[in-house]
């Protein structure tokens, strides 16, 4: 990402810098400097977003300007793709001064400075994220998001048309773009390409937010549940009260896996939307296999 995009997105003011605004940032999150003041420290990250809020600021107006020079110089060293003052602070000829020199983007935003850190680096952990590419349909259902997968045209663009017909959204079809946000999280959004767009074999492109309206469609959901839809096999059949969770691994981060077996007459989205709110019941404690078996221990022991 550019700072040019970071300019662009949080409509900053450009103090000083403006034909360096081609500078790659690599780091996703910012740091307000402490320790960068005060010298050189080679256990201290390189190439961060300098976040300078109200008492940064004060702290440098409060130094003389030789002891402030080399405040501002050490802060130089640690190689800021750009250097953003929140609070609309002024008084800031000393960091244009570095910052031209060192050809360092200066930028200003009128937010406060947590207002601000907040709001940057959520922006940036998902432009920045490590990402990957996985065929197949990503939905929200009941505000949980479900990859679907499965082989090429085993129903999985008309399943999500069948949700939608219920009242859940499409995030994206055919290409689901996966971020990894953390250890125990990944995003599913949509390419820029296919936004919006659903294509059903036999019928066509569709845009679902100009046929059902913007309920329809959700740019991005945190996946919550792998399902995968397979032909039909007699001997694939689980009866037990609780089927063994299984799990599907996207960039370190495992996910519950579903398979769901077609076959005509099968309600697969209504299928869909049992095993969402049964993930739902087993996130808050609930399990309803062991409040059968509570039920079967109590009538024996009546017995």
């Amino acid at each position: 990402m550019t700072v040019k995009e970071l300019v662009n997105h949080f409509s900053l003011e450009i103090i000083a810098g403006e034909d360096y605004l081609q500078r790659i940032i690599v780091k996703s999150k910012t740091r307000r400097p402490g320790l960068e003041f005060i010298d050189y420290f080679d256990f201290l990250p390189m190439q961060h977003v300098k976040v300078l809020g109200e008492n940064e600021i004060t702290y440098l107006h409060m130094l003389d300007e030789e002891e402030r020079n080399m405040r501002v110089g050490n802060l130089i060293k640690y190689d800021p793709p750009c250097i953003v003052v929140t609070d609309n602070q002024e008084e800031l000829t000393y960091l244009t001064k570095y910052c031209t020199k060192e050809k360092i983007p200066l930028l200003r935003t009128a937010a406060t400075n947590y207002e601000f850190i907040g709001k940057i680096d959520s922006y940036m952990i998902k432009k920045l994220a490590p990402e990957i590419a996985v065929h197949g349909v990503c939905v929200n259902v009941f505000g949980i998001g479900v990859l679907l997968r499965g082989e090429s045209g085993i129903g999985k663009s008309e399943t999500a048309h069948t949700l939608i017909g219920r009242g859940h959204r499409l995030v994206a079809d055919d290409i689901v773009v996966i971020k990894r946000l953390s250890s125990h999280t990944i995003l599913g959004t949509h390419n820029e390409k296919n936004k919006e767009f659903l294509a059903l074999r036999s019928i066509g492109l569709l845009n679902v937010t100009r046929q059902y309206g913007r309920k329809a469609f959700q740019d991005e959901t945190r996946i919550a549940l792998d399902i995968e839809l397979t032909n039909w096999k007699d001997d694939a059949l689980y009866n037990d009260l609780e089927v063994k969770q299984r799990y599907t691994e996207y960039m370190g981060v495992k996910v519950p896996h579903i398979p769901i077996q077609l076959q005509p007459g099968r309600d697969i989205a209504g299928l869909i939307e049992a095993a969402v709110n049964n993930w739902y019941l087993k996130q808050q404690g609930y399990s309803a296999a062991e409040e059968f078996m509570e039920r079967i221990e109590k009538d024996m022991e009546g017995k």
